[in-house]
């Protein structure tokens, strides 16, 4: 740690970069440079970022130099790197190259500190040159020569490779090979006495050690050193350093390929297996900083339960690391690795472990809705079921429905809801119950079924507790009893208690603040931003969305990012910057539905038609209205059905369409009083009461306004009780 230190300070990095590149590394944390409590996409984020604060430390020094090779076999994360890395260097002097495959597409094309260069084959010309390079001080004859440039095509590997397999083979006229693998196995062939250290290393990777190298090949020092010398010379290999501490590694991957291939495979397997044994022997923490190294040696060894157990670590700990792309190939991988085995209890066991961590990880990458992620989970579902539905796996069916609920079968949401409540009250499992009241309150919510909605969410927070139900956190994704109060404050100001819901809302905030968990706190200020919106305080929503934002700014989370975007977009408008607004409003549910989510959407398409109104672009404002009611159609999200149908009548009422509007005015009034939403029933006996008035007839809009407003027995400072009585006054005199 203390050379990591000094290492840094010499790039004049931030203390806490420390801890981050500590942990990339896998070194123990230090009382000095303790790792922040942060999410794992936003300790990647910030690993990321301290890199690049590194490259800038250095590069202000002095010139500096980078090179990416073979960018087509690039991880996810890596890619991440390098993207930022080709920002960075537009104002740095730093020169970076990279190279790739042409069937790699980068996506800097067109940046000006970008310059792009096709590496095209040699033409013939060049080609000769470059044999006559490799020959040095030799001479072949020009048949043969002629023969080299005709048969490689102008790939420069392949010449420099048939070059010199012409000449350790005697420069012969005949039998040259045509395939750079062919020219490659040749040169090996002839390397007999040395191609068994070739292909152990080549079986190790495309780098080596010595230590490691001799640890598997088991021969004398002074053998393995002539070996490793001739395989240096012949430039088939590079070496840095010298033994015990030379590090070795192929030319080109092509040429590991061909060392590898020429294993016979049960050699191949017994070699892969002695790796792992020596990998375990002589870097034992290599098992739980690098478990993919041994899945692969494992799985190349044939031995198939030690492959997936630790292509299971492997993605767990990336998972961990939310490198989730990675998380979900190595999962994958574990999951092939388990289809080699057969059918029984024990393989469906772990295949369930695999199938409900993968759904967890596509989630994330592939996104909430995406069909790989469905697939997952439905295989998951398939596999608790058959196994008796195991509790330490009841998040399975909680991201099943989570997964149908953005997708907007709410239908099927609930259903899943109701068998996650039957099983878990079955069994007495506490823990499943706190689960499934909390999703069945959720999506009874998005449903338009506020009382139940009620019940089900005061159910999972009274039954939480702290320290039994903590593993739900890690299941859920956030606490139980924070969320169900931020979700509470929405269905109480529907039903009608507008100082309960704020009171629940503020109380969840507080709640999520000091537990000190980030997506908690998301979902909290999230919701509570949706209520304040609802509420008409926009001064407080302003407050709020600023904190939200913060919040997925500091910890990475888009989603709810999205939805912050959006509620200043609103606020926008409200206070008369409706350009701004609009395109605040925009950028948010694009954002927001780039993963085609349906749940909220309505409510956020009335938001943006709103704002088309003020604008005074009625018919696009319209035309959102229908979009939003043809949403709730398709998915059955009804909570703010009243809303929309009100809000439409409006629009038409201001086209002259009196009738049309007393029609949807009505309606909205009927699926009110259906839902007992008590405070949209209150706006729609507003606006009927309101058209009435306008048309001469006060006393029945009296008559239909006073009990409604009457019911209220909170709230009144409110600007919906506010306006209801205003209203009232004002038809009385």
């Amino acid at each position: 740690m203390e050379k990591l230190e000094a290492l840094l300070g010499h790039a004049a990095a931030p203390e806490e970069d420390v801890a981050f590149i500590a942990d990339l590394l896998s070194l123990p944390a230090s009382d000095r440079h303790p790792p922040p409590n942060l999410s794992p996409q936003r300790k990647k984020e910030r690993t990321l970022e301290a890199l690049i604060r590194q490259l800038d430390g250095l590069a202000r020094k002095q010139p500096m130099l980078m090179v990416f090779e073979d960018v087509h076999w690039i991880d996810p994360t890596s890619r991440e790197l390098l993207d930022l890395t080709i920002e960075s260097v537009r104002n740095l002097p730093v020169l970076l190259i990279a190279t790739y495959r042409p069937e790699f597409q980068p996506p800097w094309t067109g940046q000006p500190q970008v310059t792009m260069l096709t590496l095209n084959r040699l033409d013939r010309h060049d080609r000769a040159v470059l044999v006559e390079q490799v020959v040095g001080g030799e001479t072949l004859p020009d048949e043969v020569v002629d023969q080299i440039v005709d048969r490689t095509d102008g790939v420069p590997l392949f010449i420099e490779e048939l070059t010199k397999s012409v000449l350790e083979s005697g420069v012969p006229l005949v039998g040259i090979p045509t395939t750079l693998h062919d020219s490659l196995m040749a040169r090996l062939d002839r390397l007999a006495s040395v191609r068994h250290v070739a292909q152990i290393g080549a079986a190790i990777g495309r780098e080596f050690s010595y230590p490691l190298l001799q640890a598997v090949a088991r021969v004398p020092a002074d053998e393995l050193g002539a070996a490793l010398g001739r395989l240096v010379a012949s430039e088939l290999v590079f070496q840095r350093g010298t033994p015990p501490d030379a590090v070795y590694s192929f030319k080109h991957a092509l040429v590991q390929d061909a060392a590898h291939g020429s294993l016979l495979r049960s050699s191949r397997q017994q070699l892969h297996a002695q790796i792992a044994e020596a990998l375990e022997t002589q870097s034992p923490e290599m098992m739980e900083n690098h478990p993919e190294l041994f899945a692969q040696h494992y799985a190349e060894a044939g031995l198939v339960e030690e492959s997936v157990t630790y292509w299971g670590k492997a993605g767990h700990r990336s998972a961990a690391r939310s490198a989730m792309a990675e998380a979900a190939a190595q999962l994958q991988k574990g999951l092939d690795q388990l289809a080699l085995l057969s059918d029984n209890p024990d393989r469906q066991q772990r295949e369930l472990e695999f199938r409900s961590a993968l759904g967890t990880a596509l989630r994330l990458v592939k996104g909430q809705t995406a069909p790989e992620t469905g697939e997952a989970y439905a295989r998951a579902r398939e596999l608790w079921e058959k196994l008796g539905s195991p509790l330490e796996y009841l998040h399975v069916p909680y991201g099943q429905s989570r997964y149908h609920m953005y997708r907007g079968e709410l239908g099927l949401a609930m259903r899943l809801d109701e068998d996650l409540l039957r099983l878990s009250r079955q069994r007495n499992y506490s823990a499943g119950l706190v689960l499934g009241h909390y999703s069945s309150g959720r999506d009874l919510m998005l449903a338009g079924r506020f009382a139940s909605s009620r019940s089900h969410l005061e159910e999972a927070f009274a039954l939480y507790d702290l320290i039994s139900h903590h593993s739900l956190v890690d299941r859920a994704g956030f606490y139980p009893n924070a969320a169900s109060q931020a979700e509470l404050g929405i269905v109480l100001f529907c039903l009608g208690y507008p100082d309960q819901a704020l009171a629940r809302s503020s109380s969840a905030i507080a709640e999520a603040k000091r537990l000190a968990h980030p997506s908690t706190l998301a979902v909290a200020l999230a919701r509570g931003a949706r209520l304040l919106s609802l509420v008409g305080d926009h001064v407080a929503l302003d407050r709020r969305a600023g904190k939200l934002i913060a919040v997925t700014t500091e910890h990475g989370f888009p989603h709810w990012d999205a939805e912050g975007t959006i509620d200043r977009g609103w606020v926008k408008v409200t206070n008369g910057d409706v350009v701004e607004g609009i395109s605040l409003l925009r950028s948010g549910l694009n954002a927001y539905r780039k993963a085609e989510v349906e749940a909220w959407t309505p409510h956020f398409f009335a938001l943006l038609a709103g704002a088309f109104e003020i604008a005074g672009k009625v018919d696009a404002a319209f035309t959102l209205l229908d979009k939003a009611l043809q949403i709730v159609e398709r998915t059955g999200e009804r909570w703010f059905a009243a809303e929309l149908n009100r809000h439409k009548g409006g629009v038409l009422l201001g086209q002259g369409h009196a009738e049309a509007a007393e029609e949807l005015y009505r309606k909205a009034l009927s699926i009110a009083q259906e839902q007992e939403a008590k405070l949209w029933e209150l706006r729609a006996s507003v606006s009927l009461a309101r058209l009435r008035r306008d048309q001469g007839r006060s006393a029945e809009a009296c008559d239909l306004l006073a009990p409604v407003y009457a019911w209220f027995t909170e709230g009144l400072g409110t600007p919906d009780l506010k306006e209801a009585k205003a209203l009232l006054d004002a038809l009385a005199e």
